[in-house]
């Protein structure tokens, strides 16, 4: 019977003693794709109007193929120190901290909850605005296109956090593995509709828009400003390296997680990829220097209204999932930490069972409801302060992708292959970084003009 009972707990627990993981690489493309694709893509036709018909374009098979380069350097860093038998490591940050040690662990932590926690408030924007454009529809198919249809964000703050209050009470991100995979066919069905819309759009204008300079502005200083906004854009649209780790400690082995992460990785970038450029091309063709910054909630199209408000309540859904996904990593980190540091407190550790009529009995933590209510709290009450989509979209896409996307992954490959400095491939990969930091310098400065533009109006 113990040998029974030795050899069930085996089966159950992973080489680790945690439970044993179950992911495969189809349940890892749906992660990835709930990760990337986002409220992002609903800015890439505004950024192709910025930079035109060829840079457009190359902008965003440029940041694909960082973002895969990226995903191959950090997936190697999933086990310390042989990649494929090493210990593992949970998250970006233990990562960080076995190869670069403390000080650059405080500082990737900097970055990547704040990121995280930019990414929240910015679904709740996105979400909003997706809510209120379903009205808009209905208000210009009912009273007509000229209409004065416009309706506060508010309301529509607070539901989507209502919404976000219970399910952040999913234990962990290991349990919302469907939550992904609904949030994965959503983004793909508002993404085609976006597609289809600008087709159609091209075809009934018998033409196609835009130019190879992209949208005038007033003045060349004001040019350069949106140019720089459209790159944080598109920049803000593909990493997805500060939750890489977590996705990867879902997957179960063998094959090496590694092996499958890379290959879920160039599977899904090159989905996400062809489903930006003819969202992105497609819109930019229909509409020309007038493409609204957000393609189906800045209402460029009124019809068919059922079609329009069908692709927002996609949006919707998908960021309900999309919002779990980049918080799950912030609380378990949290109630790690705080469990460790307070060991014998009750409000901290201890659990409840909980038992509702025609539900399966749940656990319920005191700690855990409290402090997920205040994270949806405070990501609701920013977004209500600073409401600016495009804008919002471009300063978290500059502060994401160098430091996390980039710099880190790099100097953890120095580290566990053991590059020697002034050696060719030290050369090339500190140039790819330090291209990399000025795309984020840029896009960053034209970021925060853009807010302090829109607020000062």
């Amino acid at each position: 019977m113990a040998v029974k009972h030795e050899l069930e707990n085996s089966l159950l627990l992973d080489d680790d003693g945690r439970t044993r993981r179950t992911g495969t690489l189809w349940s890892c493309i749906a992660h990835i794709i709930t990760a990337v694709i986002g409220s992002g893509v609903l800015s890439l036709a505004w950024s192709v109007a910025q930079l035109g018909w060829i840079a457009g374009p190359v902008a965003m098979l440029c940041f694909a193929i960082v973002t895969y380069v990226s995903v191959v350097l950090l997936s190697d860093c999933y086990r310390y120190p042989d990649p494929v038998t090493g210990t593992r490591n949970y998250s970006y940050m233990d990562a960080v901290r076995v190869n670069l040690g403390k000080t650059q662990t405080c500082l990737c932590g900097l970055f990547q909850y704040l990121f995280m926690y930019g990414i929240c408030t910015a679904y709740v924007i996105t979400t909003s605005t997706s809510m209120s454009a379903i009205r808009r529809s209905n208000c210009y198919h009912e009273k007509g296109h000229n209409a004065p249809c416009e309706y506060v964000y508010t309301p529509y703050m607070l539901i989507f956090g209502a919404v976000q209050i219970v399910t952040s009470q999913i234990p962990d991100f290991h349990s919302i593995e469907w939550l992904s995979v609904l949030a994965a066919i959503m983004s793909f069905a508002y993404s085609l509709i976006g597609f289809g819309l600008g087709l159609a759009t091209v075809i009934e204008n018998g033409m196609i828009k835009g130019s190879i300079t992209g949208a005038p502005a007033a003045t060349r200083a004001k040019k350069l400003w949106l140019v720089f906004e459209a790159l944080g854009d598109i920049a803000y649209a593909y990493p997805y390296a500060l939750i890489l780790f977590e996705i990867q400690d879902t997957l179960k082995s063998p094959p090496p997680e590694n092996k499958t992460m890379k290959k879920a990785s160039m599977i899904a970038l090159f989905l996400t990829t062809l489903f930006y450029l003819l969202c992105g091309c497609f819109g930019y063709a229909a509409f020309g220097n007038s493409t609204p910054g957000n393609l189906l909630t800045g209402l460029g199209f009124y019809e068919p209204y059922w079609l329009i408000d069908f692709a927002n309540a996609c949006i919707v859904l998908h960021l309900v999932g999309g919002y779990q996904l980049f918080s799950q990593p912030v609380f378990t980190f949290v109630e790690r930490w705080s469990s460790k540091k307070f060991p014998n407190s009750g409000f901290l550790n201890n659990f409840y069972s909980i038992k509702l009529p025609l539900l399966p009995s749940f656990h319920i933590n005191i700690f855990r409801i409290c402090f997920r209510t205040a994270y949806v709290v405070s990501t609701t009450v920013i977004a209500t302060v600073f409401p600016y989509f495009n804008q919002v979209l471009g300063l978290l896409g500059a502060l994401n992708f160098w430091p996390l996307a980039i710099y880190f992954p790099v100097e953890m490959y120095f580290v566990q292959n053991k590059i020697e400095a002034w050696t060719r491939k030290w050369i090339v990969l500190r140039t790819f970084s330090f291209v990399c930091f000025l795309v984020s310098i840029v896009g960053l400065i034209g970021s925060i003009e853009g807010i302090v533009s829109a607020k000062s109006i």
